[in-house]
């Protein structure tokens, strides 16, 4: 993944440096809610997830997690992600709460779908949000994203929304 800029904000790979970040964003409780618990609660659990998860998406598949910075400093991570050779990419974005309720989900979100379809010619991207999260199901939408279904991750129902074709 490239360096992305918006209006506003870097979209950048995430370093082992941004560790204390991750803590602290992992286990907000909106994440835990929405997202789940990555057992990260430590800067070395923090490095172990870095590095098992964004920084090794990034050498497999070129894509993966990134930090969303605003004026210098990591407000949130958003990225394109590839679980497997097989899977479709999944548009994937978490905030820190305090930056909630200011457009920077949907500016993210435009700008990873812009970057997908424009510059790394993907034919399709998905997003997949719980049931009740009501406003990332609107940023999902916003961004010209369409409601394809329920499906099933283990004990999880989640909405899946698609952009381009099957």
């Amino acid at each position: 993944m490239q360096t992305i800029r918006t209006t506003r904000l870097i979209i950048r790979r995430f370093r082992l440096a941004d560790g204390a970040f991750i803590v602290q964003l992992v286990n907000q409780p909106s994440w835990l809610q929405w997202i789940g618990n990555r057992n990260v609660h430590t800067l070395n659990d923090a490095e172990t997830y870095l590095s098992s998860g964004p920084l090794s998406m990034y050498e497999r598949y070129g894509v993966g997690l990134c930090g969303v910075e605003l004026a210098g400093r990591l407000i949130g991570m958003a990225g394109l992600i590839k679980r497997s050779p097989e899977a479709e990419i999944d548009l994937g974005y978490a905030f820190l709460p305090e930056h909630w309720g200011q457009g920077y989900a949907t500016e993210v979100a435009q700008a990873l779908l812009n970057y997908a379809i424009n510059t790394i010619k993907l034919p399709r991207i998905i997003a997949t949000t719980h049931l009740e999260n009501h406003q990332s199901i609107k940023v999902l939408e916003r961004i010209g994203m369409q409601f394809e279904g329920i499906i099933h991750e283990g004990e999880k129902s989640l909405r899946l929304f698609g952009y381009g074709r099957h």
